[in-house]
């Protein structure tokens, strides 16, 4: 393949469990669990052979993604891994684990370049009508608050991602996002999958018109990102390392790069590098930790 096509960023969903039931999630991936990955996640030694093939492939960042990644004892090693083999790296998680374990958290400097924390809402019932909490608990603002603190101090890049749905298009959010101080916001339309989230996701699907009215009550320098433009923009791997895409409402999977050349597996998709671009999936940003301008990707 032509390697100044390629999609310079993936996203690694090495976990599948989850300690929070988002109704809307698009990554529960119970049909690997169900067929190819009971346990919902490869083993230490096949998750690092994973990292290794990303990085000497050609990739030039890496999101640890879930379920929810902070579950995954070896997340460290892999992180590290990563920073070792040159690669960006960001970890998107629900940040419940973070915010009660700043040890955790603090293992991660220097080796994290971003942290990306979901943030839906910050009124308790919504977080529990959405399934953004655990059984019992939900983050509160003041959590979300002390988190970004302590990420920050960390001297690690904060962003966060908020998914639009029916039960909190109307709540504006921008005035404590401001507070939290990130980097990046990015707002995204909740997105239906077959075989993801059909069992919950009429209730939480919301029209055009409703999308443009959360941006349009929450003024800010957001980032957003309708259906249409994360289509086929996203590099993703699943828990069992298998790329896969978004081909109209379906999830469609290469083989697994464990026992496939990455090439191949790759070109099984229909990734468009250009959208990539559109919805300024490349990016720069300076950090004092490097000391440098760095392609954020």
């Amino acid at each position: 393949m032509n390697k100044e096509n390629l999609i310079p960023s993936v996203n690694f969903h090495l976990w599948e469990p989850c300690n929070m039931r988002c109704k809307f999630c698009f990554a529960t991936f119970q049909d690997v669990k169900r067929t190819i990955l009971p346990k919902g996640h490869l083993s230490k030694e096949d998750a690092i052979k994973i990292v290794n093939k990303i990085a000497d492939f050609g990739f030039k960042k890496i999101t640890f993604v879930g379920g929810e990644p902070t579950l995954c004892p070896w997340l460290y090693d892999l992180v590290l891994l990563a920073k070792k083999k040159g690669l960006l790296t960001n970890i998107v998680t629900n940040g419940y684990v973070f915010a009660r374990n700043k040890a955790l958290l603090e293992k991660f400097r220097n080796i994290a370049d971003w942290i990306t924390v979901s943030m839906d809402s910050f009124v308790e019932q919504t977080n529990f009508v959405s399934g953004r909490a655990t059984n019992k608990n939900t983050l509160s603002f003041s959590d979300y608050y002390l988190l970004a603190k302590n990420v920050r101090n960390l001297d690690i890049g904060f962003k966060i991602n908020t998914v639009v749905h029916k039960y909190n298009f109307n709540e504006k959010m921008s005035d404590k996002i401001k507070l939290l101080q990130p980097e990046r916001w990015k707002i995204f339309q909740v997105l239906p999958i077959t075989g993801e989230n059909d069992k919950n996701i009429d209730n939480f699907l919301i029209s055009k018109v409703e999308f443009k009215h959360f941006i349009k009550i929450n003024p800010d320098n957001a980032i957003i990102e309708n259906n249409e433009a994360m289509t086929n923009s996203y590099v993703m791997l699943d828990p069992a390392g298998r790329f896969f895409n978004n081909i109209n409402g379906n999830y469609f999977y290469s083989h697994s790069i464990l026992f496939k050349d990455i090439d191949s597996c790759y070109n099984q998709m229909e990734y468009n590098y250009n959208k990539f671009i559109n919805r300024k999936g490349d990016y720069y940003i300076k950090t004092e930790k490097l000391q440098k301008l760095k392609t954020i990707v």
